[in-house]
């Protein structure tokens, strides 16, 4: 029997983009058992996913020998390496089976941030780049987006979540203010205005993201229902499914709306779409600004290299509310009416 295991340890996005591959992979081969190896942490995201026969992770601490005489245990045909990291490469010498990966660009990438030279060619998205590592099972992609499937117990608790703070039925738009890495964040003051202004029209701001992101969610308090480190990950999902919308910076957020077919309007700053990381096959709209200092940074940085940060401060708040407008029926408050 046909059974493969498909390598990817982190992180949110970069384990969501995988899906379209596992979707593939079921329609190509329905009797195949399709393994999913990741971090514990990140299982959420595919636990439920209906083209999986399994999820199996790597624990905290957990030696690399031990970790794939777990996997080698599991008499793999294929393994598929959708993440080239030292890890993964370990498991493909101590796993016997056919393994394959895919190319990261990285020389392309350095490339265009050191000299803005663009050696890429034609634009291949990541989700459909790891399609090469699956090369010799005779799939290709649907062009359908990514799928986050949610347990009932992440929608029960988000829906009691929102009923006790009189949300049960509000319109809602989700704000995803948080980042790793400083230049990948839009303005707090951006934000603030933006979160005034969705309140004005009638909606409901809810403030996404981990523990980390607490604080932001605390600065937007007057504005917006935070919800930062309140949800795991499938929780996460589970309220961008009721959003009307989601606002986000380049996060993996961003990746998990589309998981669940919500609209997106992202904000990208330092990198660009031949990285590969734009939303993938979703009604998504992306703001960002021709500049040429773009792209500074394959993930972002602590500060911006030129000291303006005009990528994102550029974006104003009225730029997003024109993108949020289609996918929202305004409905101003009465205190907002001329």
């Amino acid at each position: 029997m046909l059974s493969i295991l498909l390598v990817r340890f982190s992180s949110i996005g970069d384990v969501l983009l995988t899906t379209p591959l596992l979707r593939a992979l079921r329609r190509r081969h329905p009797g195949a058992r399709l393994v999913f190896v990741t971090k514990r942490a990140m299982a959420p995201l595919v636990a439920d996913n209906p083209h999986l026969s399994d999820v199996v992770t790597l624990e905290p601490s957990e030696p690399v020998r031990h970790f794939a005489a777990r996997l080698a245990a599991l008499g793999p045909t294929h393994g598929l390496d959708l993440h080239g990291s030292l890890r993964s490469r370990a498991l493909r010498l101590l796993v016997r089976c056919r393994w394959a990966g895919y190319r990261k660009r990285k020389l392309a990438r350095a490339a265009l941030i050191a000299t803005k030279l663009d050696i890429y060619g034609r634009h291949v998205p990541v989700p459909e780049r790891y399609f090469a590592a699956a090369r010799h099972l005779d799939v290709q992609p649907d062009g359908d987006p990514p799928e986050f499937a949610l347990g009932a117990p992440a929608r029960a608790r988000v829906a009691q979540w929102l009923a006790a703070r009189g949300a049960a039925d509000a319109p809602l738009v989700a704000l995803a203010p948080g980042a790793a890495h400083a230049t990948k964040r839009w303005p707090l003051a951006h934000w603030e205005q933006l979160a005034a202004r969705l309140r004005a029209t009638g909606m409901t701001a809810v403030v996404l993201g981990g523990p980390d992101d607490r604080g932001l969610g605390g600065e937007l308090a007057g504005q917006a229902v935070t919800a930062a480190g309140e949800f795991s990950l499938q929780e996460t999902g589970a309220l961008l499914a009721r959003a009307r919308v989601l606002v986000s910076n380049d996060t993996g957020v961003m990746h998990m709306a589309t998981g669940v077919g919500t609209p997106v309007v992202a904000l990208f700053g330092p990198t660009v779409e031949q990285f590969g990381f734009f939303p993938y096959s979703a009604r998504a709209t992306v703001l960002q600004r021709a500049l040429d200092c773009r792209p500074c940074s394959a993930m972002g940085s602590a500060r911006c290299p030129m000291g303006h940060h005009r990528c994102l401060v550029d974006i104003s708040p009225a730029d997003v509310m024109t993108a949020v407008a289609p996918v929202i029926p305004f409905q101003p408050s009465p205190a907002s009416r001329p």
